[in-house]
């Protein structure tokens, strides 16, 4: 089948589904494009690394409160009787969020770049898809996230976190396929996993357009729901990588400036 053609059917049968296709194939071009550089780049300093991921993890922090929880509670505020019981009810769903994620890593191993391993034992798998299945864990909740931006009809929320998350693809692809690379893995087999772990978002996508396609009512919850899954990674994963090296000053920086590019992006076009 011809891919728009597809797209079109896709399209006419489920605007949902198609909406959270075209935010996540854009979330996966631009973690490709970032790790592009990886062919020619001879070597990327651990400072620059973190501070890379650092400036991510800062966008990241942004988009969930900006496009994800706040839009959330605005949303749960009428839906649940007044302001504090939407606040109790988008915190409960962001809570969730955390809990399932913190679920998924204990259930499944892997392997992060400076944390080590994670999950229950040593696995046999190779130490490549631990290094792929850790990135999966982290990429899944920014798949979810622009999922339900995406289906949830509010182009301001929708843009909010296909951009934001877009944004900080780009230098997490690159220090992702130049980690890979530091490791011995060649250069194209850094690319490639890369890229690959960019589709782990579709999954997600699908997974919140799917949560949305029951009842557009549960927006607010997925919004926090989203926001919550973001939150773990962004507190587990990102940050402590960050500032393992002995580098955390530039870390630091380098998060405040992701997080008020992207506060100034959310403002300036809402």
């Amino acid at each position: 089948m011809d891919p728009l053609a597809g797209f079109a059917a896709i399209s006419a049968s489920s605007p949902l589904l198609a909406a959270a296709l075209a935010a996540t194939v854009g979330g996966f071009l631009a973690t490709t494009a970032g790790a592009l550089p990886a062919l020619f780049v001879g070597r990327l300093s651990e400072r620059a690394a973190n501070a890379m991921l650092a400036f991510a993890a800062g966008v990241m922090l942004a988009a969930t409160v900006f496009s994800l929880l706040l839009p959330g509670l605005e949303l749960a505020e009428p839906l649940f009787g007044g302001p504090k019981s939407g606040a109790g009810a988008v915190v409960a769903a962001m809570m969730a969020g955390g809990l399932a994620m913190f679920g998924l890593h204990r259930m499944l191993p892997h392997e992060h770049f400076e944390k080590g391993h994670e999950g229950p034992g040593r696995s046999r798998l190779a130490r490549v898809w631990l290094f792929v299945m850790a990135i999966a864990l982290h990429n899944f909740p920014e798949g979810l996230s622009m999922g339900v931006g995406a289906a949830s009809g509010d182009e301001r929320i929708g843009l909010g976190v296909t951009l934001g998350i877009g944004l900080q693809n780009l230098p997490e692809g690159l220090a992702v396929a130049m980690s890979l690379a530091g490791l011995g893995y060649s250069r194209l087999q850094a690319l490639g996993v890369a890229a690959l772990t960019g589709l782990v978002e579709i999954a997600g996508a699908l997974a919140g357009a799917g949560l949305l396609s029951i009842s557009q009512a549960l927006l607010p919850l997925a919004l926090a729901f989203a926001g919550g899954t973001m939150l773990f990674v962004i507190s587990d994963e990102v940050i402590p990588e960050t500032h393992r090296a002995g580098f955390g000053d530039s870390a630091t920086a380098a998060l405040f400036v992701g997080f008020g590019l992207m506060f100034f992006l959310d403002v300036a076009l809402a």
